[in-house]
């Protein structure tokens, strides 16, 4: 190591001699259940968005499978789990063609609902569609631009859509982000655009918001610039949070009035803590989970509500995400910081933080943030995502973070491989980015526990959590069915690209035995795993 190094790292050295193996590294998981590979459909579709988004419908015992570049939704049989089978296929091409594509699909009491974007225009009002289990078409109602997912609420008498309202590519239009509610109560068949309230948010143009709300498209209102992405409903389905990913915040939408009532910043994570380091390097081609002056944007992606002892709490999956439009000043907000000017009192290290090798200098950070003082030099780095998932309470109070655990797991796990992306095997090809991102969550109550599951995007997996006390997760299992000695894109290399999960309860289960589903974007496959009581 250089003199230079030493110096650098020096102040860090007692905060990483407690960031190791403290919280997780080397821990004990707690043996309470675990995942068992079962069955696998396989699409042969590599990297093109096949298996984004799986839904699951008990009577039929079918699961349905989005298509992110083709007019389709697969209809897959699995009642016999350890060898699912193609069941049908759902045509979309009579709502745009061949750019129609579903972004999302729910089901509830035999109705498949499935989120079409307009296809040639993802600035214009896109569909929610409504099949039954065999695919005959029931109804198409409107709702907002880019709907980007939707969810039943929990007694079946709603179906919201996020509405994400992205910005066309010259950031010349940008639609209204907004939620949609389609009321169900005539019934999957006789909807029409009547039963849709449309959600938004220019209530809060002019607003004095949380600081840690982003707004910063070009020319953008509050309204335009918000972006919803996920949504999760309460127990009772009288209310839904929204993620608005690249807003770093949440949406409360109260289901009666409909409407939106709350904006909820969620600050920003400290990376300099002990336990909340990252890998901000790749080009040292090493594990070096440490300390950094950088603040992470939470910027969830997936969320998820739970209870315990009569509170609600809420769960996300902090990927972060990254606005690139040739409108936006260099066609992206991302900079490196080897690329930026640092304040000489804010970083009295700087010269060292932007080389490539002995500091993080390919980290990627926002432009929008970190120049307080407004003089041409950044005082503050922001970068991507938390590389955690978060425990928060039903007003945003942050109850837990998962620290820098996720990074250390999956360096545990996989060392030779540790933050490869899912379309190469690279040690550390992600480190400079937003590492394993965490991108999609499920909760579900198991052998008389919650369990909290949440899949990676990047190196892949899932990781598997306790949340009998909110305030202290246990970890129980990391499982990843990818493997590293096979070259992705070919069928040896397993699951590649995690998107979203979902647990069959064994009530529901084809088998009596409670599943977990996961959803492969890249590799275009479905897992079915066993969860099982641990011995």
């Amino acid at each position: 190591m250089s003199n230079l190094r030493r110096l650098f790292l020096g102040s860090f050295a007692l905060i990483s001699a407690f960031s190791f193996g403290t919280q997780h590294l080397g821990a004990q998981p707690a043996k309470s259940i675990q995942l068992k590979p079962l069955g696998v459909h396989e699409t042969l579709r590599f990297d093109e968005g096949a298996v984004e988004i799986s839904a699951y419908d008990p009577a039929a015992r079918r699961a349905f499978l989005t298509f992110a570049s083709e007019p389709k939704v697969e209809v897959v049989d699995i009642s016999d789990p350890a060898k699912p089978s193609l069941a049908a296929i759902i045509d979309l091409t009579p709502w745009g063609g061949s750019s129609a594509h579903a972004t999302s699909v729910a089901v509830h009491d035999g109705v498949v609902a499935i989120a079409v974007p307009q296809g040639v225009d993802d600035t214009a009002p896109g569909r929610a569609l409504f099949f039954d289990t065999n695919g005959g078409f029931l109804s198409a109602v409107t709702v907002g631009a880019l709907p980007d997912m939707l969810t039943f609420t929990p007694n079946g008498g709603l179906l919201l859509t996020a509405n994400e309202g992205q910005p066309n590519n010259s950031y010349t239009f940008d639609p209204e982000g907004s939620i949609s509610i389609v009321d169900m109560r005539r019934g999957a068949a006789a909807l029409t655009n009547a039963d849709v309230t449309t959600a938004g948010f220019m209530a809060f143009n002019g607003a004095t918001l949380d600081p840690s709300i982003r707004i910063y498209g070009p020319n953008a209102t509050v309204a335009q610039d918000l972006e919803p992405e996920y949504i999760a409903v309460s127990h009772d389905s009288r209310t839904a949070w929204v993620t608005l990913q690249e807003n770093n915040a949440f949406a409360v939408v109260d289901l009666k009035t409909k409407a939106v009532t709350t904006l909820i910043g969620l600050g920003f994570k400290n990376h300099l803590l002990a336990g909340s380091g990252l890998d901000g390097s790749r080009d040292d081609r090493l594990i070096g989970i440490r300390p950094w002056p950088v603040w992470g944007m939470y910027q969830p992606d997936a969320i998820a509500t739970f209870r315990d002892r009569n509170a609600t709490y809420l769960v996300t999956a902090n990927e972060g995400d990254v606005r690139e439009y040739e409108g936006l000043p260099g066609g992206t907000e991302a900079v490196e910081i080897e690329d930026i000017a640092l304040d000489g009192v804010a970083f009295p290290q700087g010269a060292t933080l932007k080389n490539r090798t002995l500091g993080i200098g390919r980290l990627k950070v926002t432009a929008f943030n970190g120049d307080t003082d407004r003089d041409g030099d950044y005082d503050r780095l922001f970068a991507f995502g938390a590389r955690s998932f978060s425990i928060w309470s039903e007003n945003g109070t942050l109850v837990f973070d998962s620290g820098q655990a996720l990074e250390e797991l999956t360096a545990n796990a996989h060392p030779a491989n540790f933050n490869a992306s899912n379309t190469n095997n690279t040690l550390d090809d992600r480190s400079d980015d937003k590492g394993p991102e965490p991108e999609g969550v499920t909760v579900a109550q198991l052998f008389g526990r919650p369990y909290l599951f949440v899949v990676l995007e990047r190196i892949g997996g899932v990781v598997v959590y306790e949340l009998s006390n909110p305030a202290a997760p246990r970890f129980v299992q990391y499982i990843n069915t990818r493997n590293f000695g096979a070259a992705p894109g070919t069928p040896a290399a397993g699951d590649l690209g995690a998107e979203g999960a979902r647990v069959i309860p064994a009530e529901s289960s084809p088998n009596g035995r409670p599943l977990l589903m996961v959803s492969n974007e890249v590799s275009g496959t479905l897992r079915l795993y066993e969860i099982q009581p641990a011995d």
